[in-house]
């Protein structure tokens, strides 16, 4: 059966609800060295706080994703959201470390029920054009990531961690945003059914064994170089050129868009050239700014940041695509799997390298993860596929 023309109305509604969660989700991260100074905590401690909530995230995402892949549950969308803002207000007034663990506990719970049923919205209101509109969610989200810091060091840093409440109002928004979201889905029964034709054969045997693997180890090498930086360039900035927070969390913006509009690119060419060539490139050709990195002046540094960050982040949308067309009828599954393995990765990673840096510096975690980008050779084992 043929698949529906792209519904652009419900395709931006996602992209916004998106945009409206991960910018949540960034407050967290960006408030980690206010957290530091005002409960007096360790990098190791931060690193806690982000293992935590990606891990809580990770590990609920994909079972959520089999569920609903059988039992369709639209309204989850924004009861999920309710979760969130209990964990914002818990954030913005715990009284010590261990609130401050289930604030972000309840975080990471909505953002895995989010995830994985918004990725099979825009899956169903794609017309086809998959790649294009995963892109189109993912960079909501990338672009709320971006502005996480950004609203941080203009609103929160000045008023303090009480002002985190007001995130809370965002959380309103995307409550309404989704719940007129799952009404649409409510009244798309056939949508879902068209989607799933729409799909490409899937792999079997060895063959989807190995595609798996390499789309796992290149998460793996994807998100643990972004948590480097999405969780540490902040501290990294400020240590090795002395600027102020406010100063070090915009520069931290730049390179979340940068991350934005790479990820809104991958899509659209992914649908042109085929999702191989994409993955591929995305590894290989953001290496040498990641290795130059660490010894570049500030000026090349944000440059090099901005450059590795827009290259590599046009491959996750592809994966995403890729892995849903390899077991397809699987949507929710794959994409709690995909998101989830995002989210695990990214916490181990920040708890690791929090670790590592109490141990070593911050300057030196930064020059390790600059070879991660070299394991991107893996993607020539790639099974070819669109």
């Amino acid at each position: 059966m043929k698949a529906e023309k792209m519904v652009m109305s419900i395709l931006l509604s996602v992209a916004l609800a998106h945009l409206l969660n991960d910018l949540i989700q960034a407050v967290v991260s960006a408030v980690y060295p206010m957290l530091k100074d005002n409960y007096a905590l360790s990098f190791s401690q931060i690193g806690l706080l982000a293992f935590v909530y990606q891990v809580t995230a990770s590990l609920i995402q994909p079972w959520i994703g089999l569920y609903t892949d059988k039992h369709p549950k639209p309204l989850l969308l924004p009861a999920g959201t309710l979760l969130t803002l209990a964990g914002i207000l818990l954030l913005a007034l715990a009284p010590n470390f261990a609130f401050l663990l289930v604030a972000v506990c309840l975080v990471g719970m909505g953002s895995a029920i989010f995830h994985p049923e918004a990725s099979r919205v825009a899956r169903m209101a794609s017309g086809g054009k998959f790649g294009t509109a995963q892109s189109l969610f993912q960079v909501g989200g990338n672009s709320g990531s971006a502005l996480g810091p950004l609203v941080c060091a203009l609103f929160i840093v000045p008023l303090g961690q009480s002002a985190i409440v007001s995130i809370g109002l965002l959380a309103l928004a995307l409550l309404y945003v989704l719940y007129r979201i799952s009404l649409w889905v409510r009244a798309q029964p056939q949508t879902v059914n068209q989607a799933k034709q729409a799909a490409q054969a899937g792999l079997a045997g060895k063959t989807l064994l190995r595609a798996l693997g390499v789309i796992m180890l290149l998460m793996i090498v994807k998100f643990t170089y972004i948590a480097s930086l999405s969780n540490y360039f902040t501290f990294y900035l400020m240590d090795k050129f002395q600027l102020t927070l406010a100063s070090a969390q915009l520069y931290l913006f730049a390179f979340l868009g940068a991350v934005a509009l790479g990820t809104f690119a991958g899509g659209p060419i992914g649908d042109k050239i085929g999702r191989n060539k994409v993955i591929w490139f995305s590894f290989i050709g953001m290496a040498p700014f990641a290795l130059l990195l660490p010894s570049a002046n500030l000026a090349f540094t944000i440059v090099f940041a901005i450059l590795a960050g827009f290259i590599m982040s046009s491959a996750f949308s592809a994966m995403v695509v890729y892995a849903q067309e390899a077991v397809p009828g699987r949507v929710g599954m794959i994409s709690g799997l995909m998101f989830g393995v995002m989210f695990g990765i990214s916490g181990i990673a920040a708890a690791l390298l929090g670790f590592l840096a109490d141990q070593y510096g911050i300057q030196a975690i930064f020059t390790w993860c600059g070879y991660l980008p070299i394991l991107g050779l893996a993607a020539l084992w790639l099974p070819k596929r669109g």
